[in-house]
């Protein structure tokens, strides 16, 4: 028997607002959930990406607002989300699920002034969703009133983990009043995020709707063993020969997701990068832009990835494979939205043999190979050493040295935390080849005029030549 919305004890507001977007049918984790949260319970969700978990804390903490009228100006509830596109799309979820409810919300985080944010939190708000630097600074200033919190929601509590969020959360959490409703939601659920719950939940009920880390059962996935130097070519290829419309595709460096994306614009591909370099105006523009689909192409780094939420997304590509396993289940589960059908492509070379690897140890796959003119039987086979990421010695790997040419600083490395608050410690094993060359090629061409991605002389530094021409 299909559950339906109207049938979960959802008052008419809502339900109005639920009809004017077309939602009927409740997913799995909202129908458990609203149930649990409406009748005052403490919820711990196990969920993967794209379930829709916002919904389902959105929806009841919206109801239970509404049910409990206040003449404060102090927030009644906080929802914290580890990143700024995370919390900007919850709070969209709150203008949409409550359009006709009068109750107000502020987000507020980092990459943008903090004047504004005050001066919404002076005026009054209901709901509070925040990243924890930036609610840790106004904590800090006085300027944020937690005594009336209510209800505390922690979505993605893992990232948050994996962040190195988690004594600004338990800070955080030991300002709330003790007597609140408290629900949680995390893709995994590892020793630290049950000490947390612990910690902070009463008599939690836990909702599991898929076993944990399993990816999407939608998800076409294939893996591609390339060299560094030819994985510009297969990419330009793939492209060409599946007809790509909208592909999100994740690299490991913030200056290495900007020369694929200035390369790909010079291939006549409508793209644009997302990474912790970029101002929130910048992330906005390009998150915009490959919603509305006038850029094909949004190249992203892990963390400025969180909370992308685009329901067409055809293809993810991960050109650079993810050195924690965790977040490979994160990558592909932008695609396959809504019950649609997704793509999920991996370019593996010899030096990420190793994570592959332990991707099909968590999958509990094998995943199959796909046929292509730049197989590589050297990535194939790697053991050892050779199946190892390279020392870092190019300039996507170093941390704070002195480039030589510019006589900058440089931090590419690792995407920088919210407000730039230190980084991920296991972020810091990444690392990529440098010395690569680029050009462009005409559509339909395997091979002409584009240039060499990846690392044949490690001497260099720059990573990525000026060089013209190809050998």
């Amino acid at each position: 028997m299909t559950i339906k919305f109207d049938s979960l004890k959802i008052i008419e507001p809502i339900l109005e607002a639920l009809k004017k977007i077309g939602y009927v049918t409740p997913t799995p984790i909202q129908e458990k959930t609203i149930t649990l949260a409406l009748d005052n319970k403490d919820v711990i969700g196990i969920a993967q990406t794209g379930t829709g978990k916002t919904a389902a804390f959105v929806i009841p903490l919206l109801q239970k607002l509404h049910l409990k009228p206040s003449r404060t100006k102090s927030p009644r509830a906080l929802v914290l989300a580890p990143t700024r596109e995370l919390a900007a799309q919850i709070g969209q979820s709150f203008r949409t699920y409550g359009k006709f409810l009068k109750l107000k919300h502020v987000e507020v985080y980092g990459g943008v002034p903090i004047s504004p944010q005050i001066r919404a939190l002076e005026r009054g708000v209901d709901i509070l969703v925040a990243t924890p630097g930036r609610l840790m600074d106004l904590m800090n200033q006085r300027e944020v009133d937690l005594d009336k919190i209510d209800f505390f929601v922690l979505d993605e509590a893992d990232r948050m983990l994996d962040m190195g969020f988690l004594k600004d959360v338990r800070k955080i959490a030991e300002e709330l009043p003790t007597k609140k409703q408290s629900l949680f939601f995390s893709a995994t659920m590892s020793n630290a995020i049950i000490n947390l719950t612990k910690d902070f939940l009463k008599n939690p009920a836990k909702v599991q709707i898929t076993p944990q880390a399993t990816p999407v059962e939608k998800i076409k996935q294939c893996v591609y063993f390339v060299d560094q130097n030819d994985k510009i070519e297969l990419l330009l290829d793939l492209y060409y020969q599946d007809k790509m419309d909208c592909v999100l595709l994740f690299v490991k460096g913030k200056h290495r997701a900007d020369k694929i994306a200035k390369l790909l614009n010079k291939n006549k591909i409508a793209t644009d990068a997302i990474h912790g370099n970029k101002s929130q105006g910048q992330r906005t523009k390009a998150l915009g832009n490959f919603k509305s689909g006038k850029v094909k192409v949004l190249v992203a780094t892990d963390i400025a990835a969180r909370g992308i939420d685009v329901h067409n997304i055809s293809h993810v590509i991960n050109f650079d494979l993810p050195n924690e396993t965790e977040n490979y289940v994160h990558r592909i589960g932008r695609t396959a939205r809504a019950g649609k059908q997704g793509n999920a492509y991996s370019f593996c070379a010899a030096e990420d043999r190793n994570f592959l690897n332990e991707i099909e140890k968590i999958t509990k796959r094998e995943m199959p190979a796909g046929q292509h003119k730049y197989h590589s039987h050297k990535a194939k086979d790697a053991t050892g050493v050779n199946a190892k990421p390279k020392p870092r010695t190019s300039r996507f790997n170093r941390v704070n040295k002195i480039n030589p040419r510019s006589g900058r600083k440089n931090q590419e490395s690792s995407d920088s935390r919210d407000e730039g608050r230190g980084r991920n410690s296991r972020g810091r094993k990444s690392s990529s080849s440098g010395g690569s060359r680029f050009g462009s090629r005409r559509k339909g061409s395997s091979s002409s005029g584009a240039r060499k991605f990846g690392s044949r002389d490690s001497r260099k530094s720059s990573g990525f030549s000026s060089r013209k021409g190809r050998r």
